[in-house]
């Protein structure tokens, strides 16, 4: 199955061209994610290694709104009433849903409207890139609900984005950051009128798509595999990423088309 094949049933799925748009939609709840969507998230992320045509990908909500995170009458209730192996089995799930759009090949950009919070914010948090509205509300919930803030992957992500301290504040006090917060702080890396913010979403992820696709999985890559390597250790690590990238049909189309004095056409290759 490719990507223009794919047909959800726990989220919108759409092309445009090469670009893959993932909406989130229960609008009238704000978007929460439940068992099977969390599920279907996670698999969808994961078949990306294998859809070719699909070069980037767009992650938003329905309704003005990105996601209010796990639904609390279909996940929270639930919770409750598991054991110990019951709870580990969600809690590795929705972890795992993190590590797969961290290790799709494709960058994830997400536009971010409304509410972004626990389990919504996160998934923002783990996209390559951030965009919002002036409306965006981000929080990490968990401590209201009398749980950690270390969920998916949040106290390895967010300090790395936005620092420790403002980290830390975050996830101890569970408040809102604004989008303008947001925004100073790095977390958002664009902030646009609600009425423009997928149209410039689509720009920025075709802008990424019309290049060198190759090239960009290797820097997901090293981005990522780079957190807990020495400075020696990852300029080597590049070194032999960077030989690699050389060996590309897209490193000798942008010398042809630098010597020919015209833009090159990359192609992914």
């Amino acid at each position: 199955m490719m990507g223009a094949e794919f047909r959800p049933q726990h989220f919108r799925w759409e092309m445009r061209g090469d670009i893959g748009i993932v909406t989130l939609s229960r609008p009238e709840k704000k978007n929460p994610l439940t068992f099977d969507s969390y599920a279907e998230l996670r698999d969808a992320f994961r078949a990306l290694n294998d859809w070719d045509d699909v070069k980037a990908v767009v992650l938003t909500g329905a309704g003005g709104n990105f996601c209010s995170g796990g639904d609390v009458l279909e996940i929270i209730a639930p919770l409750t009433e598991r054991d110990m192996k019951g709870l580990l089995a969600f809690t590795r799930m929705t972890g795992d849903l993190i590590k797969a759009i961290r290790a799709c090949p494709q960058p994830v950009i997400a536009a971010v409207d409304g509410v972004c919070v626990g389990a919504g914010a996160c998934l923002a948090l783990a996209s390559d890139l951030r965009i919002a509205t002036p409306e965006a509300k981000t929080a990490f919930l968990f401590v209201r609900v009398g749980l950690a803030g270390c969920d998916m992957g949040a106290c390895a992500l967010l300090p790395r984005i936005i620092g420790q301290g403002r980290a830390a504040e975050l996830l101890f006090t569970g408040r809102s950051m604004s989008a303008e917060e947001g925004h100073q702080w790095g977390f958002f890396n664009r902030l646009w009128p609600r009425e423009q913010l997928l149209e410039q979403a689509l720009d920025l992820v075709a802008k990424l798509a019309a290049g060198p696709t190759f090239a960009h999985m290797m820097t997901k890559t090293m981005l990522n595999q780079e957190w807990d390597m020495s400075i020696e250790a990852a300029i080597e690590a590049e070194a032999q990423a960077q030989a690699i990238c050389m060996q590309t049909e897209d490193f000798r189309r942008a010398y042809r088309a630098f010597v020919e004095k015209r833009p090159p056409e990359f192609e992914g290759n």
